[in-house]
């Protein structure tokens, strides 16, 4: 009665080693991912949803290697989880996250971090048109959050009664 048991759990050495290539691999693809800047982790265009779409085609085999089993893709799939919520709950979660960049201060873009940031001007126009500012001249500051999306502060700012998020057109 044990036998079958463990030939449909398989050996426990293939699942140690399938648990321990995922964790390694989460891990990589994790700091590849935050090298890569904050706009493939927030926003994503057409061409980041193939890429990471992709990746995670060409890590699969690297995860779960011979074990094609499906006691070996579902323990993959759960330490996967696993791993994301233990990270999202921990002090490294902020050094996977970043930091808000500054774009653009008092009308002048800050042309050292759109570069770091993988930001062009066009794409900085925009995100000021969707909050109402038309001229960068009209500007206080502009900053690339942690999520991806462009948070604009107008010149003659005054507080709204009702804050709202404003998505960049990426998240279309």
């Amino acid at each position: 009665m044990a036998e079958p048991i463990r030939e449909a759990l398989g050996d426990p050495f293939t699942v140690l080693f399938t648990l321990l290539r995922v964790a390694v691999v989460y891990l990589v693809v994790l700091v590849y991912l935050r090298l890569s800047g904050k706009r493939i982790l927030g926003q994503m265009t057409p061409l980041d949803l193939l890429t990471l779409l992709l990746l995670s085609n060409a890590v699969q085999n690297a995860m779960i290697g011979p074990d094609n089993s499906l006691v070996g893709g579902l323990l993959g799939a759960g330490l996967l989880l696993v791993l994301d919520r233990l990270l999202s709950q921990s002090t490294l979660r902020r050094s996977f996250l970043g930091h808000p960049t500054l774009l653009l201060h008092d009308g002048k873009p800050l042309p050292e971090n759109l570069v770091r940031e993988g930001v062009d001007l066009q794409e900085l126009m925009a995100a000021l048109r969707e909050h109402g500012v038309g001229r960068l001249e009209d500007v206080l500051s502009a900053v690339l959050e942690v999520d991806g999306t462009i948070s604009v502060v107008p010149k003659d700012h005054v507080l709204p009664k009702r804050l709202r998020k404003i998505r960049s057109s990426r998240n279309r």
